[in-house]
């Protein structure tokens, strides 16, 4: 790394992102991944899976950078990496909103400083409840699922369709039947209750008001309290990353099958991956770690 290059931060979506929309694989990010971990760059993953879900991932990648859950919901700074807990964090070990079976790869080496900036699980599947009877919609949420349901929705094993279930801040959800051509009446009725629902890549969200952004902005200042140079880089696909696109210094959109009218008016500084998923990440994140004369290998 060279000594005027600055210190990254990489904040990332995973599904249709980092991880393959279909699939779920990563193996075509491996060389930036591979890379950030050689120059000691955090690769922070911001996504609306739980946090059971983002820790057999972030040890799957070898990743060992805070981590943010349901769309900000919970901000999670490992212990084995973190030993003294940052301003605000309280010390927590479960994997989500029930504990994982005992001996699971989600139940061990969960020990976690904990942030919570969401609203609890229980007052969200309460109001998605209202909603519904509200809009006579035939709105589905995870709560409302058993694990096969989930499974086959989300393309997960049932092992992993388990972890996904462990809400504490989010309740995805589907619309059944005829879903509304204009969505804005739903929006209208979480907002009421002083709540969000953003759409993502398979399922709309229901949560507080919190968002990827916020979550963004607490890691980002603790860690520029440490590197005064520390550059921002975020990447994502869907609707639910915009407020966190905004925000960074280097904002990417991964393509995808859906296009975004106006989006580049909104973010003038946008950049856009020329290819899908994991393999536009690694082309965009070492595109921009090259431009500072750095040698990266694609």
């Amino acid at each position: 790394m060279g000594s005027n290059s600055p210190f990254y931060l990489i904040f990332t979506d995973l599904d249709g992102t980092l991880l393959d929309h279909d699939t779920y694989g990563w193996e075509a990010a491996i060389p930036a991944l591979e890379h950030c971990r050689k120059r000691g760059t955090p690769v922070i993953i911001v996504s609306s899976k739980t946090r059971a879900e983002i820790n057999i991932l972030r040890r799957r990648l070898s990743l060992s950078a805070p981590f943010i859950s349901e769309n900000g919901g919970g901000i999670f700074f490992p212990k084995e990496t973190f030993p003294d807990p940052p301003p605000g964090a309280v010390a927590s070990d479960g994997p989500g909103a029930g504990e994982s079976p005992e001996g699971t790869a989600a139940g061990r080496g969960m020990g976690v400083w904990k942030i919570s900036l969401g609203i609890p699980y229980g007052r969200l599947t309460q109001v998605l409840g209202e909603i519904r009877q509200e809009l006579q919609l035939e709105i589905k949420g995870f709560s409302d699922m058993g694990l096969d349901e989930i499974s086959r929705l989300t393309g997960l094993n049932k092992r992993d369709a388990q972890y996904a279930a462990m809400r504490e801040y989010d309740e995805p959800f589907i619309i059944q039947g005829n879903a509304p051509e204009d969505p804005a009446p739903l929006y209208r009725a979480a907002e009421d209750r002083g709540l969000l629902i953003t759409s993502g890549g398979r399922f709309y969200h229901l949560q507080g008001k919190n968002d990827k952004a916020k979550g963004m902005e607490l890691v980002t200042a603790w860690y520029r309290s440490r590197h005064n140079d520390a550059v921002t880089i975020a990447l994502g696909d869907s609707p639910n990353d915009f407020t966190m696109l905004e925000q960074a210094d280097i904002p990417v959109l991964i393509r995808s099958k859906r296009t975004f009218q106006g989006l580049k008016r909104r973010i003038p500084r946008l950049r856009i991956s020329d290819q899908f998923g994991p393999a536009g990440w690694n082309s965009a994140v070492l595109r921009i770690l090259s431009q500072n004369g750095e040698k990266v290998y694609e």
